[in-house]
């Protein structure tokens, strides 16, 4: 049995990685901002990445910190540098005050691309204070996540539903179900000596062109779909009128539009992690559909 520190467990990715690690047998420790409900084989550590008293309380007696939690969307720069730098390296502060070794990252594919984006930039920096920190460490580079439980590709899903698809022109994405990507965390929190950056997709060579990827999204709703491919300057002005209409609160950012118009988001094969560690278990066509079906029970689709 490991007793893990977790950031990030109230998330889409933390909520799943804590059903898999209580389900294996391990104890967690996860930090959450609101006071939560009792659950066998959780202490709850109410905090946030700026407290570091608390993250000191969150990783006393762990074996593994896995650190999940992180900043997807901000208005400027300095809000990205404040959820994925400066909490990075109180993340990593703590870890070392209290004697934990192995830590586990949770970066991104956009930190390969610093120079695009605000996030990616900052996953970058983060990723640089894990591999300075002398800690036993592992980071995970995933590139689009998805899965029950998952609201950032609602909208797709929705759009899908009444037949359409809109998408960046050209491009190539990989994709990795929630599931797999917390089986791989779990399988470094409990292995020494990693001291890599691992991508981690589906298992599909050169990942999913957007227009198969729409296909996909169609099928696991059962609907034949028309993609339409959207030139950037249109997409900027989308976001402009994202923030217009939702300020701080836009899913929109130009931001995220400089980092969907890159055309390559595949991962990079070398780094796949080896496979007597893990391998990926959902084939994204499934996932989909189970992503489809939580929808429906949620009564979002």
């Amino acid at each position: 049995m490991t007793t893990i520190a977790l950031t990030g467990g109230t998330g889409f990715v933390g909520t799943r990685l804590i059903a898999l690690a209580l389900a294996a047998g391990h104890q967690v420790r996860a930090l959450t901002r609101r006071p939560q409900a009792e659950r066998a084989g959780i202490s709850w550590i109410e905090g946030d990445l700026a407290n570091t008293a608390a993250l000191a309380s969150l990783c006393v007696g762990a074996d593994a910190v896995i650190h999940v939690a992180g900043v997807v969307n901000a208005p400027d720069r300095a809000g990205f540098a404040a959820g994925n730098i400066d909490g990075v390296r109180n993340m990593l502060g703590a870890a070392q005050g209290a004697g934990v070794s192995r830590f586990v990252h949770v970066s991104s594919l956009a930190a390969r691309e610093p120079a695009l984006s605000a996030y990616g930039w900052s996953k970058a920096e983060g990723d640089a204070l894990v591999m300075a920190s002398g800690l036993d460490w592992a980071i995970v580079r995933p590139p689009a996540i998805y899965g029950p439980g998952d609201l950032e590709m609602l909208e797709l899903f929705r759009l899908a539903a009444k037949g359409l698809a809109l998408m960046p022109r050209g491009g190539r994405i990989s994709l990795i179900e929630v599931g797999d990507l917390g089986r791989l965390l779990l399988a470094l929190a409990v292995t020494d000596g990693c001291n890599q950056i691992l991508d981690a997709d589906d298992g599909v060579a050169g990942g999913w062109s957007h227009e198969d990827f729409a296909r996909a999204i169609g099928a696991a709703v059962g609907k034949r779909v028309a993609t339409l491919a959207v030139p950037r300057p249109l997409l900027m002005a989308g976001a402009h009128l994202d923030r217009l209409v939702r300020g701080d609160k836009a899913k929109l950012t130009p931001d995220r539009v400089d980092y969907f118009c890159q055309e390559d988001w595949v991962v990079d094969a070398e780094r796949r992690p080896p496979a007597n560690l893990w391998r990926p278990q959902v084939e994204t066509p499934a996932g989909l559909a189970a992503t489809a079906a939580w929808y429906r029970e949620q009564g979002l689709l």
